[in-house]
């Protein structure tokens, strides 16, 4: 199983959309207080619209608690990171893959980097910027961890209007 892993985030647009990344995915959120927001704060439900009664989510009151809850192999992602994204192999699905992203303004605390130095990674991108929004981070993330597992559990046709939907006149 994939695990989405939000440590203390701040913006609730950021959380929503990634929200809605979840159930699309299938992934597990993990939510690590203090939030910077209310749950049932309007701009969380505005960005996941109605999916986010179909939401698997787990809110923890701290870091010790998540670990404590939690086993699996863990990515943590963070602009220091020295090897991109993509580098790790995310196939062998033994283990639940965490996810593990900062808050907003300061990302992962350095301590808790410095604990798993082989698994942070950073998703690679110009001098142009200091980092990519949030919520692009997560679903670039979760998407090559798809992507490697051959989309499994995901719908390769549209299931509304019918796998011939483009041909149809």
């Amino acid at each position: 199983m994939i695990h989405i892993v939000l440590f203390e985030p701040e913006i609730p647009g950021n959380t929503g959309n990634i929200m809605r990344t979840c159930v699309a995915t299938g992934a597990h959120l993990h939510l690590i207080e203090p939030l910077g927001f209310s749950l049932d704060d309007s701009h969380v439900k505005r960005s996941g619209v109605n999916y986010i009664d179909k939401l698997v989510y787990t809110v923890y009151p701290n870091w010790d608690d998540f670990k404590a809850k939690n086993s699996g192999d863990f990515y943590y992602f963070t602009r220091y990171g020295h090897k991109p994204h993509s580098s790790f192999n995310y196939q062998d699905t033994k283990n639940d893959i965490y996810l593990i992203f900062g808050k907003e303004s300061t990302g992962i605390p350095k301590s808790m980097l410095q604990e798993d130095l082989e698994h942070c990674m950073r998703i690679p991108m110009t001098d142009g910027v200091r980092a990519l929004n949030l919520s692009n981070c997560v679903a670039i993330v979760v998407y090559e961890v798809l992507r490697q597992q051959n989309y499994e559990g995901l719908l390769l046709e549209e299931p509304h209007k019918g796998a011939d939907y483009l041909e149809r006149e």
